[in-house]
């Protein structure tokens, strides 16, 4: 049969490829070439469903067997088979959807000899449609008597066994598409998220916020302090990057009159990647004219609430085994504050350079010869703070060498009007009041120039274009960037950023085809 394979396949399966298929696959090869052969339809597209399962089982999964036996209705569906037992004339098998799983019986002499031949050589995997009525068997599953089974989409390819499932972590990433086959919790996962994205846009709309769209190609990169991925427009013969914020596109609208305006947006950032990072996520960024960076406080703890009680059901949430009031006013302290408060420092360890330098070598963390002071104490903060906090916690007035962007404060120009979230032990978001002195601003782009021409990759460009929009004059406003991804790990007590994307970046594979 190897020969069949390869004289099947053509050029598509080599010799050595068809020798290293698993017996299983071999054996669906076989059945595949065997109804190609007989002249049946393997992937037709002619079957034409009228309902979702869930439909079904919604509106029928309390009814009794006398109700179903009088509803004298058949139903169309399609799904893949989950499972299959053959009991001679007769067999039951499982169909899932994209909503959920319901039984089907299918007896021969319902469907016929010739069609209970070929309905006996599918596989689990399978897709096929189903017509059929209702009825309950004895141990009182609602199930569907097919009146026709039809294959629909054959599988060369059989599912992970069903009491182990797809559990190898890789796998689940790369194959997304098998986990999400065998694995309600993938599923649920993602219904979720998409749910959470729906309910930011209904929260921000009815806020009065419009959503609008910036570019994803841009000609300086800005925004953020982060390495960006470089391509090539040909036919401008230009240089372009890949977005790692939206902001400065942002705070040009708000220059040109709109006052409340927000973008979910996908970003790029050539950076590592771990369990909270992957180089391609999706951030939530919106401005609010005539705010400052504490409206932005009240207005998070608000949409974070409504987001936990459409979610969960509850402000009170689980995640990874700690239990997270998302209620009420959340603890607010400022970025040196923490550092004693929660980081067991005093004023001269983390004030003099020189100490401050010390103690980053010491916990293992690398500093740059001409480190800023306030990136110093940054890393101390990662460090040393950052870890212990679980309840929602606003840090704000972060030193202005670390925020190019941010209004300096008017007590204290060494720090700024900025803050960012923390829950869980880790950034949820990052807001502030937004600069608008085109001046100051030039002066901060100046100063990063010279960071980035000293080696730092991630120091912003100058832009020259923005500076031109904030001469025009921008009103006073605050913005806010939230983590969507991270968001979507906290709802859904994710423990790695691969849980929540589809279809996280990876190494590449060292044999796809097997």
């Amino acid at each position: 049969m190897a020969g069949n394979h390869a004289n099947f396949w053509g050029n598509t399966l080599n010799a050595e490829q068809t020798q290293n298929l698993s017996q299983l696959q071999k054996q669906r090869l076989e059945k595949f070439i065997q109804l190609k052969n007989a002249g049946m339809s393997l992937y037709p597209n002619s079957f034409q469903k009228n309902t979702d399962i869930a439909a079904i089982t919604t509106e029928y999964d309390h009814w009794d067997e006398d109700g179903l036996k009088g509803l004298n209705q058949t139903f169309a569906m399609a799904g893949r088979i989950m499972s299959q037992r053959s009991f001679g004339k007769v067999a039951f098998l499982h169909i899932q959807d994209a909503t959920e799983q319901i039984q089907v019986f299918v007896q021969r002499d319902a469907i016929g000899s010739e069609k209970y031949a070929l309905f006996k050589k599918m596989d689990i995997g399978d897709i096929v449609g189903v017509i059929g009525g209702l009825f309950r068997t004895k141990t009182g599953e609602l199930t569907v008597k097919a009146d026709t089974v039809e294959l629909v989409s054959k599988s060369l390819r059989p599912l992970p066994e069903k009491y182990h499932g797809l559990k190898d972590v890789e796998v689940r990433y790369r194959q997304r598409y098998v986990d999400l086959m065998v694995n309600p919790r993938t599923r649920e996962i993602f219904q979720r998220r998409t749910k959470i994205v729906r309910l930011l846009r209904h929260f921000l709309d009815k806020q009065g916020f419009m959503e609008v769209e910036t570019p994803m190609m841009q000609p300086i990169p800005g925004g953020a302090t982060a390495k960006p991925f470089i391509t090539h427009h040909k036919a401008l013969d230009m240089k372009l990057y890949m977005r790692i914020a939206p902001e400065l596109y942002l705070k040009r609208l708000l220059v040109g009159g709109f006052e409340k305006i927000y973008e979910i947006n996908r970003n790029f950032r050539n950076e590592g990647i771990s369990t909270q990072h992957n180089p391609e996520f999706t951030m939530l960024e919106f401005y609010w004219a005539y705010a400052t960076y504490q409206d932005l406080m009240s207005l998070t703890e608000s949409m974070f609430a409504f987001l936990a009680r459409e979610i969960t059901g509850s402000e009170q949430i689980i995640y990874q085994g700690s239990e997270i009031n998302l209620g009420g006013a959340w603890q607010r302290l400022s970025f040196f504050e923490s550092l004693e408060r929660v980081g067991g420092l005093n004023q001269e360890q983390y004030r003099d350079p020189d100490q401050a330098r010390k103690l980053v070598l010491k916990l293992g963390e690398n500093v740059q010869v001409n480190e800023k002071i306030g990136k110093i104490q940054a890393k101390l903060f990662d460090l040393l703070v950052e870890p212990k906090l679980i309840q929602p916690h606003f840090i704000y007035h972060y030193p202005t060498d670390i925020s190019p962007l941010s209004r300096r404060n008017e007590q204290d120009p060494e720090v700024t009007d900025r803050f960012e979230l923390f829950i869980a032990g880790r950034e949820m978001a990052n807001a502030f009041s937004e600069l608008n002195d085109p001046m100051d601003q030039r002066g901060r782009f100046e100063e990063q120039v010279k960071e980035k021409e000293a080696g730092d990759e991630e120091a912003h460009f100058m832009d020259e274009d923005y500076i031109r929009a904030l001469e025009y004059g921008m009103p006073p406003a605050a913005g806010e960037g939230v983590g969507v991804d991270r968001l979507a790990m906290l709802l859904t007590d994710s423990p790695s950023i691969r849980e929540v994307i589809l279809f996280p970046l990876l190494r590449p594979e060292v044999n796809p085809g097997l």
